[in-house]
């Protein structure tokens, strides 16, 4: 059953003015830095090492996000042990995309309220039509929700589980400290590679406040442009669409109404051409014996879901 009516009784909290800020500032600082980055790079081009740390720092910490936060935690697509769990937390934290209850809980209820009145970042609800209604929709859900959101998700009804678990009440409370030390990984990894302040410090610009920022908005989009445009290959009742030139750099994540039609399964590709990193990587782990009781949805459970005639 699903609900229609928001609020505080549906385990909705009122959004503080310093989670805004610090919201914001989490938004703005990557964002100056890549500013910074086009400056910088008006005459001297970013060397192909720097670019190197970027990349494995964003696959790193978005696999994090899309392996860890989103398919382990968020919906229980498999299991793995401590240890793994713990560096998963950690990876995703790195992403600067808040901490990881507190990332589950919204999650969770965006799935519960999806695109009606209660999702915390539908591009549809409470919009008006034409191009304004829809701009100012996509914002909503894109950024917009995290500075202006009247309400959040109580982690106490969404994450009950993940609040059970000390090592991840552990990681939680310790978000700050991860997205520090994502920082300073990029900084060292430059340091090493380069032997000089300025190399350390190109290295953080790129590897960190620019490797952040795309990630951020590769997230983001998942909540905007996915319930906005794109194909559908399965009835679900909300705006779930896929959006293949996005998937391979989402680590399959928009792959979205794949997602919506089966929200426990550990794979969001369901076709051989459907790139989906995040599903490889759990492959992998199940074949190594690291990850188990990994849901799969099989041929079957496809052909049984409703279809739409709008396949991508």
């Amino acid at each position: 059953m699903r609900h229609t009516v928001p609020g505080l009784e549906h385990g909705a909290l009122p959004m503080t003015g310093s989670q805004r800020t610090a919201n914001l500032v989490g938004i703005a600082l990557p964002a100056a830095g890549l500013m910074l980055a086009i400056v910088l790079l008006w005459d001297r081009f970013v060397g192909p090492l720097e670019l190197v740390v970027a990349a494995s720092l964003y696959v790193l910490t978005g696999l994090g996000v899309s392996v860890g936060f989103h398919r382990l935690f968020a919906h229980r697509s498999f299991e793995t042990g401590r240890g793994l769990r713990v560096l998963l937390a950690i990876l995703g934290s790195m992403a600067l995309e808040g901490p990881v209850v507190k990332w589950v809980a919204n999650h969770r209820m965006h799935h519960v309220y999806t695109d009606e009145v209660g999702d915390p970042h539908s591009p549809h609800v409470g919009r008006s039509s034409g191009i304004g209604g829809s701009l100012a929709g996509l914002w909503h859900a894109h950024a917009g929700w995290t500075l202006t959101a009247s309400h959040r998700a109580a982690p106490e009804r969404y994450a009950r589980d993940l609040l059970a678990d000390p090592a991840m009440r552990f990681v939680d409370r310790t978000f700050i400290l991860w997205a520090v030390a994502g920082m300073a990984l990029a900084f060292g990894a430059g340091y090493a590679i380069f032997g000089t302040l300025r190399g350390a410090l190109l290295t953080l610009l790129w590897g960190g406040l620019v490797r952040i920022f795309v990630l951020h908005h590769v997230t983001f989009s998942i909540n905007s442009l996915c319930h906005f445009m794109g194909g559908r290959r399965f009835h679900t009742d909300d705006e779930s669409r896929n959006l293949a030139w996005l998937a391979p750099i989402s680590f399959g994540e928009a792959w979205h109404n794949n997602h919506h039609a089966f929200p426990t399964s550990a794979f969001h590709g369901l076709r051989r051409r459907e790139v989906d990193p995040g599903g490889w990587v759990i492959r992998c782990l199940e074949r190594l014996g690291l990850a188990w009781n990994v849901r799969h949805v099989s041929v079957a459970e496809q052909a049984a879901k409703p279809r739409v005639e709008a396949v991508s």
